[in-house]
């Protein structure tokens, strides 16, 4: 492994097996550059809704997942939109991850949103509320280029490939953008 290889954690916001996003989170696993390792995770649906009753107790999907989180340099979310807004399942799988306060291990974690959609919109409401829930973990979120794939039936062919050429440019330069937030991190912290 070099100093420049980073790991990338992804998670996707719908737990549908074929989802667009799941479609789009394994395309750009598979654009990411030499030196960028992408692991995507299956746990989401493993979490139960958020109940502060179960904090210390928590069940082990969600430990997984921490344990998961903490091990990446950074976190990449590919978002569907549902009415408007982040679904359900990933705000809920926030609510989780982002405790305890102070000492998440989503704090100083680099993010890059990607998402689509069938809608006009895309996926730009979506990762708007997202970036606001990062702002509150200290979550760094990369400034772009945003992904925020309108029409989503017509970016991938009948094997479930992106085909969309600026998606895919777009995969490309968020990646680099990770990269260096995370080398640059490295080195802040060996000068230390």
């Amino acid at each position: 492994m070099s100093t420049t290889d980073i790991t990338v954690y992804g998670i996707v916001g719908s737990l549908r097996k074929r989802s667009w996003n799941r479609l789009l989170m394994e395309s750009a696993a598979r654009l990411a550059p030499d030196g960028v390792t992408v692991t995507i995770s299956d746990l989401l649906g493993q979490f139960p809704l958020f109940n502060e009753d179960l904090l210390g107790q928590e069940p082990p999907a969600v430990t997984r997942m921490r344990e998961e989180i903490a091990a990446a340099d950074a976190l990449m979310v590919a978002t569907p939109e549902y009415n408007g807004g982040v679904p359900g399942v990933l705000k809920n799988a926030f609510d989780w991850i982002s405790l305890p306060l102070g000492a998440s291990v989503l704090q100083g974690k680099p993010v890059a949103l990607i998402g689509t959609s069938p809608g006009r919109l895309g996926t730009a409401r979506s990762q708007f509320e997202l970036r606001n829930m990062f702002v509150f973990s200290q979550s760094p979120v990369m400034p772009g280029p945003e992904v925020v794939m309108p029409f989503a039936p017509k970016c991938f062919d009948e094997a479930g490939n992106l085909t969309d050429p600026v998606a895919t440019e777009r995969i490309g330069i968020l990646f680099e953008k990770l990269r260096g937030h995370v080398l640059a991190s490295r080195m802040e912290a060996a000068v230390r």
